[in-house]
């Protein structure tokens, strides 16, 4: 048992002691829980590695070191402690993201070491609903995407994620690790799409995080001919009703707070703010 203050690589043996960390904030947590219940904590299996902030013996605090660097119930002292350990490490991420107190603390001790970065979201509205709206009828033609239709809604998935990022997910690998992913949610029916009678998506979304608790709406895209024309808000009242009868009881989505018209239309389909998450990307 520790007794003492201290970080350390969490193990396979601790997963129960880190749900219990990660179930405190079902909502914000939802990314990282939902990859947490199934891979657990082996690195490999989990894509990163988890750090742990015990106060007192007491695992009080996370940091997900992956793809993404992520700052889960992380006070400041913890937030030091993850700093330390991450600008010794190196960055190995393409990102740091998590709710906007701690993840700015975060940057603002990584970036001497580690700016500067591509771009600084600094406030990303989280916003949650758990009912249908009463006003808001859902498009009917939204549907799950087939196993068939990867070729059909994988350009739509690289327009939206260039527009959103600003870099193509097809560098690097080619798009191999993105293209996977894609597929992993068309294949878990957390795809959902709206085509045209050509055969070309209309709308999109996914539900990327999805655990017992909350589950988190990604991806939300219109194809550019078709926006302004009211096709944003129903197309999310029928991911809304997908989500809140197959996955969880509540449903999430954080936006940059630049974007007004997809603000509105969360808003309008039911969405309220609860608080602001922070995306430092590089």
């Amino acid at each position: 048992m520790l007794t003492h203050t201290t970080s350390r690589v969490l193990e396979p043996s601790d997963l129960d002691a880190a749900l219990a960390v990660l179930g405190r904030e079902p909502v914000a947590n939802a990314f990282v829980t939902s990859r947490v219940q199934v891979a657990g904590l082996d690195p490999w299996r989990l894509g990163g590695e988890m750090w742990g902030w015990y106060e007192s013996g007491m695992l009080t605090s996370l940091c997900y070191a992956g793809a993404n660097l992520v700052p889960i119930c992380a006070t400041p002292r913890a937030v030091r402690a993850f700093a330390d350990r991450a600008r010794r490490a190196g960055r190995r991420c393409s990102s740091i993201v998590g709710p906007a107190e701690p993840t700015s603390q975060l940057w603002r001790l990584l970036e001497p070491h580690w700016g500067p970065a591509r771009d600084v979201r600094a406030h990303q509205p989280l916003m949650v609903t758990d009912r249908m709206p009463a006003d808001i009828t859902p498009d009917p033609y939204v549907r799950r995407v087939r196993k068939d239709e990867m070729e059909t809604i994988l350009p739509a998935c690289v327009a939206m994620f260039t527009e959103e990022v600003g870099v193509s997910p097809l560098a690097g690998d080619g798009g191999l690790l993105y293209q996977a992913r894609v597929a992993e949610l068309v294949g878990t029916g957390r795809s959902f799409a709206r085509l045209d009678d050509h055969g070309r998506v209309v709308f999109k979304a996914e539900i990327g995080a999805a655990t017992r608790d909350a589950c988190q709406i990604q991806g939300v895209w219109v194809a550019p001919e078709y926006r302004g024309m009211g096709v944003a808000a129903p197309g999310m009242a029928a991911v809304l009703r997908y989500a809140l009868a197959d996955v969880a009881p509540v449903v999430s989505l954080y936006v940059n707070d630049f974007n007004t018209p997809a603000r509105r239309t969360y808003r309008r389909v039911g969405f309220q703010e609860v608080g602001a998450f922070m995306s430092v990307l590089f």
